[in-house]
């Protein structure tokens, strides 16, 4: 056990995973770690937004040191967008609080009719509110996937008709359900929520409306792994989110607690044995030449973001970068904005490594310290998310698109030409990553065309 550890890179000998380098972010020591196999059990990557449902911890640091020692990184524009989390009371605000989307079974969507209508919730009369999930999809109303429910808040609040500060948030409405069913029933059902919501925003949701409004929340995309969640570097096993299998573009088809317990409990053991079985391993000098470049990479960038001594802080562009990102590469997509975002996030890099400020010293407790690393990756991460977006010319589940979408304005899918994995590598010095295609085979249900009018 390695507690109040972060990995920081990852160690190659042979063409084999074989350890990882750790700092102590007590001491600040940094030190290789040796084993037969290694096993990344890192999460997502949904905080390069800045803002969203994942704790401030949760990081991608992990998977994209790996990714940059050569394993590929697949689908990395997938994410998905949760349709019932709390809006940012502020521009101060460092996280979103996640209420869940089973209040979606008894509440109702919806937001004033008219743009600009800034009434208190409960002295707009009904005619003059719009369900507009009910109206546009009439069969599964209030019910319909993450993905459609995200874009079609995003939709009326760009109309002007958004509400709370900003105008970022709509309406989840429990009145009529409580009228119905009883107040005793609803807390029954969603209590531990209700006391949630109420200390979060003062509000009782059985009085006054809930604001929603989308956040990241969960990242399909993640380093490439096969059947034995084994990654393009052999003895590099990645489970749960940190992967990208299981979810597609959408998920729909799983979740991450079934991924999570089918990855950790019923495959791991049995491939990761088999891996072992097979390999002829030896020891692990710890003056490896690998090892020793690993070790000298990682205390060079520490030593790098200590001598900066800029004007900026990390958190100050991890800000910026999140609404490059949530702007661009966020619930719609399109090539004007996925281009000039390539632009902007190359100079905010730039700029960060200019001008970046870093308070304390590498052999301490320094969160600013790790905070500024994260950083540096999540600047790394957010280009490649913003190229895999870009290459996608169609839309599809949680990726859309605005120039490939149907007449009613629904995803446009392209399957002729992108039913495939797009699983990203490193490029040669000085060159951009490299896309490679993974196709996709349908033996038993061809996909077609989700409808949910």
């Amino acid at each position: 056990m390695l507690p109040r550890c972060e990995m920081l890179d990852l160690v190659v000998v042979d063409g084999r995973a074989r350890g990882v380098i750790a700092r102590d972010l007590v001491s600040g020591a940094v030190e290789p770690h040796f084993g037969d196999a290694v096993v990344l059990a890192t999460g997502g990557y949904a905080n390069a937004y800045f803002l969203s449902t994942n704790a401030k911890a949760s990081n991608a640091t992990a998977i994209w040191r790996a990714y940059r020692r050569g394993a590929a990184f697949a689908n990395p524009g997938f994410v998905q967008f949760h349709p019932t989390c709390l809006p940012a009371a502020g521009p101060s605000q460092a996280k979103l609080t996640l209420m869940s989307e089973s209040l979606r079974n008894d509440a109702r969507v919806w937001v004033p009719s008219r743009p600009g209508d800034d009434r208190r919730a409960d002295a707009i009369p009904e005619a003059e509110r719009d369900y507009f999930l009910e109206r546009r999809y009439p069969r599964y109303g209030n019910l319909v996937p993450r993905d459609l429910a995200s874009r079609a808040v995003k939709a009326v609040c760009d109309e002007g008709r958004g509400v709370g500060p900003g105008g970022s948030g709509v309406y989840l409405d429990l009145g009529e359900a409580a009228a119905r069913l009883g107040a005793g029933v609803l807390r029954e059902r969603y209590g531990n929520l209700f006391d949630m919501y109420e200390r979060a925003t003062g509000d009782d949701p059985l009085r006054v409306a809930m604001r929603i409004a989308p956040a990241a929340h969960y990242t399909m995309g993640g380093l490439w792994v096969d059947y034995d969640l084994m990654s393009t570097i052999p003895g590099l096993f990645v489970i749960g989110e940190a992967n990208f299998s299981d979810q597609g573009a959408n998920r729909l088809g799983a979740s991450a607690l079934m991924q999570g317990l089918a990855d950790g409990y019923f495959i791991l053991p049995y491939t990761l044995a088999g891996y072992l079985a097979d390999a002829r391993l030896g020891d692990v000098a710890e003056d490896a030449a690998e090892v020793r470049a690993a070790l000298g990479d990682v205390r060079a960038r520490v030593e790098t973001l200590l001598a900066v001594q800029g004007r900026r802080t990390a958190s100050d562009f991890h800000r910026a970068l999140g609404r490059m990102l949530w702007d661009a590469c966020g619930i719609e997509r399109s090539r004007a904005g996925l281009t000039k975002a390539l632009d902007e996030i190359g100079a905010l890099r730039e700029a960060f490594w200019e001008d970046v400020t870093v308070s304390g010293g590498g052999h301490e407790l320094n969160q600013e310290l790790e905070r500024a690393g994260r950083v540096a990756d999540f600047l790394e991460l957010g280009e490649l998310m913003c190229l895999d977006a870009l290459a996608r010319e169609e839309s599809c589940g949680c990726h859309f698109r605005v120039e490939h979408q149907t007449p009613d304005g629904e995803a446009l899918r392209d399957d002729a030409h992108f039913a495939h994995v797009a699983a990203w590598v490193p490029g040669a010095s000085g060159r951009s990553p490299e896309r490679l295609v993974e196709p996709l085979h349908f033996e038993t249900l061809a996909p077609n065309e989700r409808s949910y009018r």
